[in-house]
């Protein structure tokens, strides 16, 4: 168990209302079942469970297995403001003999119905802890008072969305008692992939268990309209998914129903307040003008993005592991954090961020590597593995990987945004194919490639493809790119308007940066320096053309020059070896030049020479104010286009700072900062 001070289990009592909030609660309900070591779990129902009208919902409670250990009949008959009146009044007379029947350690409430307010009041008032559900809210009715009193009475808060985590630090919860979770229900709506739909569509659009719910007259007879009292959630899941629209003024339309991209008609004001997906039209006023017709032109049929604003399906784990972390020697009494008065208080904000984070991938040619990057570019985690040979055992290890990595995030408290990706050659763009079912977020030549008329092209694979498994967005460019992403974000680029990043390496890549934005060009080819032709007849490229600075600076190239000595007898001097199993490289060749080889200084001097004339056009084009050479080759080049600089370009430009990046893992960093620059552009 979590170090928490504890030495026993913690006794949790689960109280639902109604069908909705089981939803929510049920996935917390299984997990603190799977953990009996943990928890002891009491299940109080009432509300309009019991209540025949409703479809007696308590049964599929009992029927995923749940021992109700209290059931409490508390609603009065009536569909008035008295009658919700007295059905509190009613809860809070029958609920104190089972509180001090059960005697709990804490109470889970979900959300924002009078049931829940009765439950939160008694709680409060007999000193058992709180957690509340869905807090911090705004949907625009009497919901919100209720929603907003329940948080006063709560202890600890779980809230969906980072709006609402900001709502309740600024109605003074405590934000060390504030867990940032996402919606339980979307722990099953994520991964619900029910192949068998039409059957259960069938079944329900011609059950003879259907009652009349809608109250307008004849509209049960209508043969295009069913009305019934229940639906299990399960099923009802799939019938949502499958819709060609859903119209209404329930949570349900803006909350759930983005999980599947499903078009949604929000009448009414109910929700006016709520935070929704792109798949959300409103229709907010009477309906003058045909308008929820026209709307249901508008969007029956369309298919949107999935929307996470209530959660990524990863709230269950950091539910238990936050109820682990309760301490019941604490003292019980609430705390309220008011600000103060002079002092700011953005300190809250920079720890918000700090957890948010990003998913990290490099295709590289002899290792795959994956990485946690967080918001202040902390490599918080890193994995790397051999490259395998095939296509399929590749794709299958990333795959790994990454399922890996956002498990090991959700304990290290890594709210994972998104995945960033790294492709170093266009064959890595056919790897890609078996990846992402989703749009493909790209800001490089590599997507062109495919789709030259939209970068963020959708790229279709196999249903166990990275963005189904973890559902997530992915972004993808190449490493000279995201090493001047890294520098923008978290490098010696910073606050700059205009720069540009050369990185040295197995090849040679770059990125420009105009006006604070990566610079792509028409076909998303722009920034490919390691192809600047800096000598008519130069050693031919892997381009297939000739003079190219990659020809000469790159650690291929460079290699290529280290075998051709070693050949000749002319690359070993004195304090100098080569193993025979050991294959003859660039290193070889810097090794060889710091120890005195004169020829190959003089490779190096050219090779130098070549990224300096390079680094001039640059200067000349497009005139930024810093250059900055990044890759394992940086430091052995930097003095030598200084000198090209000094010797060859415009007076105007001479004094441009020319630096080696600090950071560890530019690639890496940029990779992860594709994801946090998009993701949080459209949060704050």
């Amino acid at each position: 168990m979590e170090k928490n001070g504890n030495n026993r289990k913690l006794r949790v009592c689960v109280a639902t209302c109604n069908r909705a909030d089981y939803s929510k609660l049920a996935p917390i309900m299984f997990g603190i079942k799977t953990e009996p070591e943990f928890f002891d779990l009491d299940v109080v129902v009432l509300g309009s469970h019991l209540i025949d009208d409703y479809g007696n919902t308590y049964r599929m409670i009992e029927q995923d297995d749940f021992d109700i250990n209290t059931r409490l009949h508390t609603i009065v008959r009536g569909e008035d403001e008295a009658a919700m009146v007295e059905s509190v009044g009613l809860a809070l007379v029958k609920l104190p003999d089972v509180l001090n029947r059960l005697k709990p350690d804490i109470m889970i409430v979900h959300g924002d119905r009078f049931d829940a307010l009765a439950l939160a009041t008694s709680a409060a008032l007999m000193n058992i802890r709180i957690l509340h559900i869905e807090g911090g809210e705004v949907s625009g009715t009497i919901d919100d008072s209720i929603r907003h009193a329940i948080t006063k009475l709560a202890h600890y808060h779980v809230c969906c969305t980072r709006s609402a985590e900001q709502h309740l630090i600024s109605m003074c919860e405590d934000h060390d008692r504030i867990l940032l979770a996402g919606c339980p229900s979307y722990d099953k709506l994520l991964c619900a992939k029910n192949k068998d739909y039409m059957s259960i569509i069938r079944m329900w659009l011609g059950s003879k268990e259907m009652v009349r719910v809608m109250r307008k007259k004849g509209i049960e007879h209508h043969p295009n309209f069913r009305a019934v009292k229940h639906v299990p959630f399960e099923q009802f899941i799939q019938l949502v998914a499958h819709a060609g629209c859903v119209i209404g003024n329930s949570s349900c339309g803006v909350r759930e129903v983005g999980a599947f991209g499903t078009p949604v008609i929000n009448l009414g004001t109910r929700q006016i307040g709520r935070e929704t997906g792109e798949n959300v039209l409103h229709v907010r006023d009477a309906d003058t003008q045909d308008k929820i017709l026209q709307a249901l032109h508008l969007q029956f049929g369309k298919q949107y993005p999935c929307s996470k604003i209530y959660g990524d399906g990863n709230a269950v784990p950091r539910i238990l592991k936050f109820l682990k972390s309760i301490d019941l020697q604490e003292p019980l009494q609430k705390k309220f954090c008011f600000p103060p008065v002079k002092d700011n208080i953005s300190q809250d904000i920079d720890h918000i961020l700090e957890t948010l984070s990003a998913l990290a991938v490099d295709l590289g040619g002899t290792n795959l590597r994956v990485a946690i990057v967080s918001m202040k570019g902390e490599i918080v985690k890193k994995y790397t593995q051999f490259n395998p040979k095939t296509y399929e055992e590749r794709i299958n290890l990333i795959l790994q990987m990454c399922v890996e990595a956002a498990a090991e995030a959700v304990k290290l408290n890594c709210r994972i945004l998104g995945v960033g990706k790294i492709v170093n050659y266009m064959s890595e763009m056919f790897t890609l194919m078996y990846f992402h079912r989703w749009p493909c977020k790209s800001s490089g030549r590599s997507c062109a490639a495919f789709n030259q008329t939209d970068p963020r092209m959708e790229l279709c694979g196999p249903q166990d493809s990275l963005s189904d498994t973890l559902h997530l967005p992915v972004w993808v460019d190449n490493d000279g790119n995201c090493a001047a992403m890294a520098e923008r974000k978290f490098g010696q680029g910073k606050g700059l308007e205009n720069f540009v990043t050369f990185i040295t390496g197995t090849g040679i890549g770059g990125g420009i940066i105009h006006q604070h934005e990566l610079i792509h060009g028409s076909s998303f080819c722009a920034a490919e320096l390691g192809h600047l032709v800096v000598s008519l007849d130069g050693p031919d490229c892997s381009c297939g053309s000739h003079g190219c600075i990659e020809a000469y600076a790159s650690g291929m190239a460079l290699q290529k020059e280290a075998k051709k000595l070693h050949d000749e007898d002319l690359l070993l001097v004195e304090g100098m070896s080569v193993p025979k199993d050991e294959a003859v490289g660039a290193l070889h060749l810097i090794q060889a030049a710091k120890l005195g080889n004169v020829k190959a200084q003089s490779i190096l001097r050219t090779a130098g020479t070549a990224l300096g004339l390079g680094v001039v056009n640059i200067l000349h084009t497009v005139n930024p104010s810093l250059v900055i050479l990044s890759g394992v080759l940086a430091s052995h080049y930097i003095h030598t286009v200084k000198d090209v600089i000094r010797q060859q370009a415009l007076s105007s430009v001479q004094d441009v700072d020319v630096v080696v990046s600090d950071l560890v893992d530019p690639a890496l960093l940029g990779a992860a900062s594709m994801v946090l620059d998009y993701t949080t552009r459209r949060i704050y």
